[in-house]
């Protein structure tokens, strides 16, 4: 055991500056939240007992429970396997473009569903490239592959094996340089080395990552609701929202919210006892070992092949974006939809900014395990009350104070959006904060330094980057989310996923094609751009 964890809380005491009202308002906000998903859940059990249950309802609850686990338990053993086997890779080659290369595998994480969706549709569609070069070479196409359970696994597997990558990748890059030239010394060939030195270093992250992946595929709504292809391949949150929308069930949505509310709770408890995953999204280095020819040819197929797939998508979205024109900027719709998205994105993001670091600097703060658990109760808050659950108890809360849903509805978005965002901005966040209060929580206290003066001078310079990507994370999170605008979005109300959506709905495919181009763009250039923009900032502060 290191000494520095085996620190007992008060020895903590000593080493922490007295920061009563950083925990103070870490607690009130911690309360607040808590209340607030109190109402939510309050809102959803209310609305099932208070009304029978309609009749003659199609819901298959056991089905829809027996295939969103299918495919969330799929898409998190497909995703592990290409992600550690793409990281393998990664960590092993060197090339021009590497760096480039890994960043596009971390943009990975917040590169909109509905998005990739889109692109997989337009090479593997009915009339996708696939098709068309089929049709021409071979004189049929090859069908449509890209709905169903096929397409859903292909789509998750693009986003979530991508993420797992860049998260291994930093595993393997941090193996220690002495373990590595003992391995030469003894000649390890490639599959040795990782069965003796990768494995290791890999393997303790592996339940925590498909614990996050289960349950993000778990709650995947987009992907599922382009290309589920039907009520076979349905998913509780699709179900909710056609229970709603199409059906006006509430009913029966507030059942299926139930249920799914319970399923996450299980899932997240049984992660609960997992070590937490690093998600550090800063540049590699990496160690230069040079495996044998039959090793590096099999890398460079993987690599090829895992560029392929997930770029596949994304070039195909860009040029389908081209190709149709850019028509769509001359309708008023879509500059009230591309306000309405930046407004909500940036609102969102300041807030679950503003809530990770209150949260993060209350609990740094404290030395009692007790207070710092609650503490970290709201950040699971989204996690186990997904978007379109969340959104549905909105909805019904909002009826119940006799609010109309339309006026609450700018509001509802930006706090449930803040709350989706969350756990990615504590998880980036937290860990720089308590690491500063632990390594110069004493310096802090001998200097007699205020909290604001703590924050600015001391904490802000260094955690800047930090706070850049959790603003790139959160703004991009809510930029492309669906699930959340989907309940509450009207004519007069809509962003830019929730008018691509209606544009395919509506068959207007060059319009739709145009915003997927431009909401992919958006993405990319805040992802790349906000965390160099505020650690400059950082840097230039300090």
């Amino acid at each position: 055991m290191s000494r520095s964890s085996a620190v007992s809380p008060k020895a903590v005491r000593h080493i922490l500056p007295p920061r009563p009202w950083r925990v103070r308002a870490a607690a009130l906000l911690a309360a607040a939240v808590g209340l607030l998903i109190a109402a939510v859940l309050w809102a959803i059990v209310s609305a099932a007992a208070g009304q029978p249950a309609a009749a003659g309802s199609r819901l298959d609850i056991a089905h829809l429970v027996r295939m969103t686990a299918l495919q969330a338990g799929l898409t998190t053993v497909l995703s592990l396997a290409v992600g550690v086997a793409l990281a393998w890779c990664l960590n092993r080659l060197r090339f021009p473009g590497r760096g480039l290369v890994i960043g596009l595998f971390s943009a990975a994480i917040v590169t909109p569903g509905i998005v990739v969706a889109f692109g997989l549709l337009s090479v593997w569609g009915r009339n996708g490239w696939i098709n068309r070069t089929a049709e021409t070479l071979l004189g049929a196409p090859i069908g449509n592959i890209a709905f169903g359970l096929g397409g859903i696994l292909f789509a998750h597997v693009v986003l979530d094996a991508a993420f797992a990558a860049r998260v291994l990748l930093a595993r393997l890059d941090a193996v220690p340089d002495a373990r590595l030239k003992i391995g030469q010394s003894l000649g390890l060939g490639p599959f040795r080395r990782f069965a003796l030195i990768d494995w290791p270093a890999i393997s303790g992250a592996l339940p925590g990552l498909a614990a996050i992946i289960f349950l993000l595929a778990f709650t995947s709504f987009p992907i599922v609701l382009l290309l589920g292809g039907g009520p076979a391949n349905q998913t509780l949150e699709v179900a909710i929202y056609a229970a709603v929308r199409q059906d006006f069930d509430l009913n029966g949505a507030v059942l299926l919210a139930l249920v799914q509310i319970a399923a996450c709770s299980f899932v997240i408890l049984a992660a609960s006892a997992l070590p937490p995953v690093p998600t550090s999204l800063g540049p590699t280095a990496g160690q230069r070992w040079r495996d044998r020819p039959v090793a590096q040819l099999v890398q460079w197929l993987v690599l090829a092949v895992c560029l392929v797939g997930f770029l596949a998508p994304l070039l195909a979205v860009l040029a389908d974006g081209v190709s149709a024109g850019l028509s769509v900027l001359a309708q008023a719709n879509f500059w009230r939809a591309a306000a309405a998205s930046l407004v909500i994105g940036t609102l969102s993001a300041l807030l679950a900014v503003t809530l990770a670091l209150t949260l993060g600097m209350g609990r740094a703060a404290s030395s009692q395990p007790l207070l710092r658990t609650g503490l970290s109760l709201p950040v699971f808050a989204y996690l186990a009350v997904p978007a379109v659950v969340l959104s549905l108890g909105f909805f019904l809360l909002v009826r119940a104070l006799g609010v109309a849903p339309g006026s609450a509805a700018p509001y509802v978005v930006v706090i449930a959006n803040a709350l989706l965002s969350l756990p990615f901005a504590a998880a980036t966040l937290g860990p720089p904060i308590e690491a500063i209060a632990r390594t110069r929580g004493k310096l802090i206290r001998s200097l007699g330094i205020s909290g604001l003066r703590q924050f600015l001078a001391v904490e802000y310079p260094l955690i800047g980057r930090d706070i850049g990507i959790a603003l790139a994370l959160a703004f991009c999170f809510s930029l492309g989310d669906l699930g959340v605008i989907a309940l509450f979005g009207t004519q007069d109300f809509q962003t830019l996923p929730l008018m691509m959506y209606r544009a395919l709905g509506s068959y207007r495919s060059n319009d739709a094609a145009a915003i997927a181009a431009i909401l992919l763009v958006l993405t990319i250039v805040a992802f790349v751009g906000l965390p160099r923009l505020v650690e400059r900032l950082s840097n230039a502060r300090a």
